[in-house]
């Protein structure tokens, strides 16, 4: 994770917190896969209950970003399993962040990356591609946006608007 503990980071950059260059995301999600702690440049997408988008940009190659699913916090049915966890693990994803639910959660507890959700649900999505890929979302209190930065331990999510040193 660089190092970047998300306590210590809240501590050490009062000012960017003040300003709203670094957000804490209110703390609603439950922690999956075997990256307790991960960071990395976001990329956002908007999927409200459908997934076909989330396996499109999995399939890309990851390099240490991390994927931001706006998933409108529907608990109906799950926008990332088992599959795609190990998708995401195998293109170099750092991690994924659904404000919605997964499934397969035994799988994406062995994946070697992190992942949070709002909770999980067997049942899978829809697939008919719709949904948006690198547009501001808003999620558990705080707008997120394409290429802006998550850090994430066990004590919480931050998104900055730039890299963090600490």
């Amino acid at each position: 994770m660089a190092g970047v503990a998300t306590a210590e980071a809240c501590d050490s950059n009062a000012a960017l917190l003040a300003s709203g260059d670094l957000r804490v995301l209110q703390p609603i999600f439950k922690m999956y896969g075997q990256c307790r702690a991960f960071s990395g440049p976001i990329v956002t997408l908007k999927a409200f209950e459908d997934n076909v988008l989330v396996r499109e940009v999995l399939e890309t190659r990851g390099e240490g970003r991390v994927l931001v699913i706006d998933g409108g916090g529907s608990m109906r049915c799950a926008l990332v399993g088992g599959n795609l966890g190990q998708l995401a693990q195998n293109m170099g994803w750092a991690g994924i962040v659904v404000n919605g639910c997964i499934r397969d959660v035994d799988e994406i507890n062995g994946c070697d990356i992190g992942v949070r959700a709002l909770g999980s649900n067997p049942m899978k999505s829809n697939k008919k591609g719709v949904g948006e890929k690198h547009v501001a979302v808003h999620i558990a209190g705080a707008f997120v946006r394409d290429r802006e930065w998550l850090y994430a331990d066990s004590d919480g999510i931050l998104v900055s608007r730039s890299e963090l040193s600490i």
